[in-house]
Parts: C-alpha cells; sequence; structure tokens
C-alpha cells in the first residue's frame, strides 16, 4: 500500500490517519462493524469510552489476525462514535494506539459521530476493509 499525504492538505491530522491510500491488493477484506463485546457477547466497559475503545480495537485486532493481516494492511477504517464530542477523539486513538502500538494503521479513515449504535450500551462501533497481499 501506498500512503499518500499531498501538502496541499493538511498535516494536523496525518500523525492519525493518512489522507489517501494507494493499493493495488488483489485480495480484501471487509470487517463488519467491531463493538465492545467479549468473546462471550457481554459488554466491556459500560458508560466507559476508553474501555469500550480497546475493546472494539482488540476485537479488530482478532479479525485481523484471522485473515493474517497485519494491521498496516488497512486501507480504509470508519470510527462511529456515539454522542461525539470532540474531547473525546484523543480518547478513541490513545486507545487504538494503545491496542496496535507501532502498527497503528495511518490509513485513509472516517470518524462519524452518531445518535446511536444497534445497542444502546454500545459508544463505539469501528468497521474496517483490509488488503491481502
Amino acid at each position: 500500500m501506498e500512503i499518500v499525504n499531498p501538502k496541499t492538505l493538511t498535516d494536523k491530522v496525518t500523525s492519525v490517519i493518512s489522507h489517501v491510500v494507494v493499493t493495488s491488493a488483489s485480495k480484501l477484506a471487509f470487517i463488519s462493524g467491531q463493538v465492545s463485546v467479549d468473546d462471550a457477547g457481554a459488554l466491556v466497559g459500560s458508560g466507559d469510552y476508553y474501555a469500550q475503545a480497546i475493546q472494539v480495537f482488540t476485537n479488530l485486532k482478532h479479525a485481523l489476525e484471522a485473515v493474517r493481516a497485519d494491521p498496516l494492511y488497512i486501507a480504509k477504517m470508519n470510527i462511529f462514535v456515539v454522542n461525539h464530542t470532540p474531547d473525546l477523539i484523543p480518547i478513541i486513538f490513545d486507545a487504538g494506539i494503545h491496542v496496535f502500538g507501532p502498527n497503528w494503521p495511518k490509513t485513509a479513515s472516517t470518524y462519524i459521530g452518531v445518535q446511536a449504535l444497534a445497542d444502546p450500551e454500545w459508544l463505539i462501533e469501528v468497521d474496517a476493509i483490509v488488503t491481502i497481499p
């Protein structure tokens, strides 16, 4: 994958995302929205954005491992946050960096504030498109 951050676009956000990702991968994996439930389906982190983000990104990591994909192969990620306020941005991204460490995917991303998710206790949902080399 080629990461492109043109000088004609702001570099304010490129510490956590990239403006453009170019890939010629012949195989893609589409990971459904991951939420803050453990492998038994129990909610993790009731009411806690950071705890839920840790579980969400951990679930995303498990999905990547299941298809033998490196996090750096995520071409596109959507992050949905219930009742978004600007102070939640560093909380969500810090959790992702905590889970992925130096393999945090600085990919094309969209961060979307939403009113609600499918379950009223879920605060965050993340889906991804991944290239499989």
